[in-house]
């Protein structure tokens, strides 16, 4: 099978900064990119109409990625760009394909800088079902995207890339969302925060109203789990410089906030086949919607 990213591209900003993204990671990791447009047929009545007839048909189902790709291969000519067009429900075919990709790159509308990202029904169940990790990418991202300042005051190609922040259960951390964070570090020769949270018991709580405040001892604690689940990952990965971040309070708001100054955000994705319908997390879920840096939605076991 051919190494490749996908790319959802529907004709809208989000999906063009998407596939912009993606000929960046394609010219990092010296593979293709595809540009999948799904288009819906619609009723043979509608067809016929004046204003949705032949010559719109033509204009979403050929003009759009033609014009997409003759974009990509003008700015990035290292990077070979093919098209390719599918009808049907587009969160059904973008799931479908992502089996055969090696990243899923989905554009995703932002309501605001507060709001972040808005993610569609669609957006959210090829999220929900995908294996290989899905990447959002918002509309407004600079075209330095995920660059560092260069002594002008403005990022450009020739800066260095941004942090890659990635969050972390040490009490079940997966080496699968690690290695995407650490490789993603690694290709763009950027530092790589690794960023735990964790929260107070209910017991603890209590000896604090008895007067005794265990936040200390317990920072401690939780800092060392931390030093210790990345150990191996250290020595794996000798020329990544790692910064280890261990915070009380609820991960999704402290990955939020680290968003700001990062290039790429990576949470994980726990695979649940439930007969009651797919599932994101809840800290994925919240980190999709708020972070204003590129998500990484990188599913795990």
């Amino acid at each position: 099978m051919v190494r490749t990213i996908t790319v959802g591209l529907d004709g809208s900003l989000e999906s063009r900064a998407a596939a912009e993204w993606a000929a960046r990671e394609a010219a990092l990791r010296r593979i293709p990119v595809r540009l999948l447009h799904v288009w819906q047929p619609v009723p043979e009545r509608m067809a016929q109409a004046s204003l949705s007839g032949a010559e719109t048909h033509q204009y979403w189902t050929e003009r759009i990625p033609r014009e997409a790709a003759e974009g990509l291969r003008l700015r990035h000519p290292g990077v070979e760009v093919t098209i390719e067009q599918r009808a049907g429900a587009p969160a059904e075919v973008l799931a479908e394909a992502a089996r055969d990709a090696e990243l899923l790159i989905l554009g995703s509308r932002a309501l605001s800088g507060l709001a972040g990202f808005l993610i569609g029904s669609v957006g959210q169940s090829v999220v929900a079902r995908a294996e290989v990790p899905v990447i959002l990418v918002r509309a407004d991202e600079q075209a330095a995207e995920g660059r560092v300042e260069g002594p002008a005051g403005t990022p450009s190609a020739a800066t260095g890339f941004r942090p890659v922040v990635v969050g972390l259960d040490t009490g079940s951390p997966d080496g699968t969302v690690l290695a995407f964070a650490f490789e993603e570090a690694q290709r763009r020769a950027a530092p790589l925060t690794v960023l735990r949270a964790w929260n107070l018991s209910s017991s603890q709580i209590y000896a604090m109203s008895a007067g005794y405040d265990p936040r200390e001892d317990l920072a401690r604690a939780q800092a060392e789990a931390l030093s210790e689940a990345l150990l191996p990952w250290r020595e794996k990965y000798p020329d990544v410089e790692v910064t280890e971040e261990s915070r009380l309070g609820g991960p999704a708001g402290h990955l939020v906030d680290a968003a700001r100054d990062a290039s790429l955000v990576v949470v994980g994705r726990r695979i649940r086949r439930s007969p009651f319908g797919m599932h994101i997390g809840a800290v994925a879920h919240a980190v999709m919607h708020h972070a204003t840096a590129p998500v990484a939605v990188v599913a795990h076991a």
